[in-house]
């Protein structure tokens, strides 16, 4: 049979330069009016049996280049199971070598999590007793944004996700967090429903995501740069979200996203805000803390650096929600690659772990949500 590469659907990305043999040269396309480019999905076709040398030549002017160093594609055959490719990158170009067993093969930056899970994944939460799903608007594409609300208690708790559709791994997050906490036989779901009201953003950016975007929507713009003074024009995700955030306040906020380089886990916080107050930065710290005794994948070693006094940018939501509620807000960060101090040697950070990470996070959430 004869090779051949398509992207033509959900979170497709990638075009075809050259098909030599069994040597393939491929390029990233860019976010559309973006210079942003990393993400990449698309499905090799025809190469049963065969060794295949995949090439993608414009690396080196990715958005994050030292992501590529020690990285590993992910590839499938079932779409289901999402195992590391046979991966190197020397002199901007990444190499994946593969040998697929049968004649259709996808092959991507990390698991995908399409927009028609995504609609699954809103279907079976509305459908769980005591959520409310609302739609806060369109996007530009036209698609929903969605919001999903449980709980009956005081404390207003907002998780919200893939503002960088690229950060697949950010939705499996909120999978495993929606699984937990409608899960009424769950002590943990049971006592923070009982205490606070969630509301959950599962994919801040849904235009991004079907587009193969890896950091903006579909005007090209980079969504966790909006939240000082969003627009319908340019932002309406943002713009939407934070007047949904007005309604209720925020006590407690988590943005999931990825890292392209760092292979840890982390978190950072709103430590430069204007407003900073100790009581508030005790109980980011508590948690940061907590959440690093209670789960091996966590730690606080690596990370971002701290905003210097005064100097957060309140264009990031984490630093807006601290500023603007008071709230004990924080961005999480998952790894591309794998986390380095307790790696696995086939799937490497996965969808199942970035679920588990999520109840893990809320378990933790537990032992603080009177404080909050």
């Amino acid at each position: 049979m004869t090779l051949s590469i398509s992207s033509a659907f959900d979170a497709g990305n990638i075009c075809v330069l050259e098909i030599s043999g069994n040597r393939i040269d491929l390029e990233i396309v860019k976010d559309k009016d973006s210079d942003f480019y990393q993400w990449f999905h698309f499905r090799l076709s025809g190469a049963a049996g065969e060794e295949v040398e995949l090439r993608i030549v414009n690396c080196g002017g990715a958005a994050y280049p030292d992501g590529w160093p020690d990285y590993k594609a992910r590839v499938s055959e079932d779409r289901e199971n999402w195992l590391m490719a046979d991966t190197s990158y020397a002199d901007g170009v990444l190499t994946i070598r593969v040998a697929p067993d049968s004649n259709a093969m996808w092959v991507a930056y990390f698991a995908p999590y399409s927009m028609e899970r995504h609609h699954d994944l809103v279907a079976y939460a509305a459908n769980q007793p005591g959520v409310m799903q609302r739609q806060l608007g369109l996007t530009l594409d036209g698609q929903p944004l969605d919001l999903l609300t449980m709980g009956d208690g005081a404390k207003q708790v907002w998780l919200y996700a893939r503002q960088h559709p690229g950060e697949s791994m950010a939705e499996w997050w909120m999978e495993g967090a929606i699984e937990r906490l409608t899960d009424m036989e769950d002590s943990v779901a049971r006592l923070l429903r009982q205490k606070a009201t969630f509301h959950l953003v599962p994919n801040m950016n849904p235009d991004g995501s079907r587009r193969g975007h890896l950091r903006t929507n579909a005007a090209g713009v980079n969504l966790n740069r909006e939240w000082h003074d969003p627009s319908m024009e340019r932002s309406p995700e943002v713009y939407l979200v934070r007047a949904a955030m007005d309604e209720t306040g925020v006590d407690f906020a988590m943005d999931v996203h990825g890292d392209e380089a760092i292979p840890a886990v982390f978190i950072a916080g709103f430590e430069g805000i204007p407003s900073l107050r100790e009581g508030q930065l005790a109980l980011y710290n508590r948690y940061r803390d907590t959440l690093a005794a209670r789960s091996p994948d966590f730690q606080t070693a690596i990370g971002y650096p701290s905003a210097p006094p005064g100097r957060s940018n309140l264009s990031m939501s984490t630093a807006q929600l601290a500023e603007r509620y008071g709230a004990v807000s924080m961005t999480l960060e998952m790894p591309f690659k794998d986390n380095d101090a307790l790696p696995d040697p086939d799937f490497g950070w996965s969808p199942a772990r970035s679920m588990q990470l999520a109840r893990d996070c809320l378990a933790v959430l537990a032992e603080v949500i009177d404080e909050v």
